[in-house]
């Protein structure tokens, strides 16, 4: 399996979260291209091919349900491999959205054991897709 089949995606502003993250991650084998906004996950998708994305729910300028929408409508094949950040997974607005758009939802704080065994089943589905697995 090369690299970019193992790249994750960390798009989160907090800058210590996004280190736990990339520490946990690269342990487990991952590449993590990890970003502290909206804007820049969107550009280096232009590029870069990950995986899997994990995305906070709130951030500076657009919201990562946003942020969802506007990456599953350039690139619907990622639909199924992002996971949505959140403290507030319970709010009003948050499960109409959820309600609407199916989304693996990480309630923070998290155990890094969940993401990890999230990622491990989008690769194995991922390779019985390609018939690899």
């Amino acid at each position: 399996m090369t690299s970019s089949e193992r790249t994750v995606m960390v798009v989160d502003d907090d800058p210590a979260l996004r280190r736990v993250l990339e520490r946990a991650l690269g342990k487990d084998g991952y590449r993590v291209l990890s970003v502290g906004s909206a804007e820049a996950a969107y550009t280096l998708l232009e590029t870069q091919q990950p995986i899997a994305l994990l995305l906070d729910i709130q951030l500076p300028t657009m919201s990562g349900l946003a942020l969802y929408l506007a990456i599953v409508h350039r690139w619907p094949h990622l639909a199924g491999c992002i996971a949505i950040m959140t403290g507030d997974a319970d709010a009003e607005d948050v499960q109409g959205w959820l309600e609407q758009n199916r989304c693996t939802v990480m309630r923070k704080p998290f155990d890094l054991h969940e993401i990890a065994a999230w990622l491990a089943h989008g690769l194995e589905s991922r390779q019985r897709e390609l018939g690899n697995g």
